[in-house]
């Protein structure tokens, strides 16, 4: 059985992608920063379809909570197979010129160094030249980083922009050592993340503007995640998957 590692699994687009894994025969490790009965509720639903999995609290924005979310996925599965990079913050909408400084450590921290450290302790156990099996990485971006969320998130378009750069150089300087990476890009996807941002109904306000005109749902990203992380997309990597109902 593969393991997959989900972080920010307990709500949204993690915890769709965490429960579809282990529909598709993974064993998998439900990260979660705060919200310990959400992330407990998902591994349950797992054991409940049969599967494996186990809730591991860490906030992938410091770096020694990184290296103990790893540590404890070695001791309980031995295998890491794929690292599905999905936790991420946003904050309320702003004016570029509003946000300060510790917004935007906070943002960089969360959604770029936290995937960046994650992705460093992935290829140590799967990469080839270390010793493992190959192995797939998957980061969830944001349409957010090709439009550039003007008078919204400048800052976090601008964390997922350098999240899509990450995702490209990595494809290719892992792919000699038997690891793929590729990226999702989803938009107004029906989540508690918007109520992050200050406007829970932001894809009511928008999706006349969406193309197939409604708002996405965590489980259709969940199935872009899964098809980059297995056999399936074997062919692939470094490439990008919108989930945006059109939106560019």
């Amino acid at each position: 059985m593969k393991t997959m590692l989900i972080t920010g699994a307990s709500r949204g687009i993690g915890a769709a992608s965490a429960i579809l894994a282990a529909r598709n025969g993974y064993a998998v490790a439900v990260n979660y920063r705060r919200n310990k009965t959400a992330a407990d509720k998902v591994v349950e639903h797992i054991h409940s379809i049969g599967g494996k999995a186990i809730a591991i609290q860490a906030d992938v924005g410091i770096a020694h909570d990184i290296l103990r979310l790893f540590s404890t996925v070695d001791s309980h599965f031995g295998k890491l197979h794929c690292l599905v990079n999905n936790a991420g913050m946003l904050e309320h909408q702003k004016r570029f010129i509003d946000l300060d400084y510790e917004r935007f450590q906070r943002m960089i921290h969360s959604n770029l160094l936290g995937p960046f450290l994650c992705c460093q302790e992935a290829i140590k156990r799967m990469s080839t030249r270390f010793g493992g099996e190959g192995g797939t990485i998957v980061n969830v971006s944001s349409i957010a980083s090709r439009t550039g969320a003007p008078f919204e998130y400048t800052d976090y378009a601008a964390s997922k922009g350098a999240l899509d750069t990450l995702t490209v150089g990595l494809s290719k300087e892992l792919a000699a050592e038997g690891i793929r990476v590729n990226a999702v890009r989803p938009a107004f996807i029906d989540t508690d993340i918007h109520a992050d941002g200050g406007e829970p109904g932001r894809i009511d306000r928008v999706k006349g503007n969406i193309p197939l005109k409604r708002g996405g749902t965590p489980e259709e990203v969940a199935e872009a995640i899964l098809w980059l992380a297995s056999e399936k997309s074997s062919f692939s990597t470094g490439i990008f998957i919108d989930v945006a109902g059109g939106y560019s």
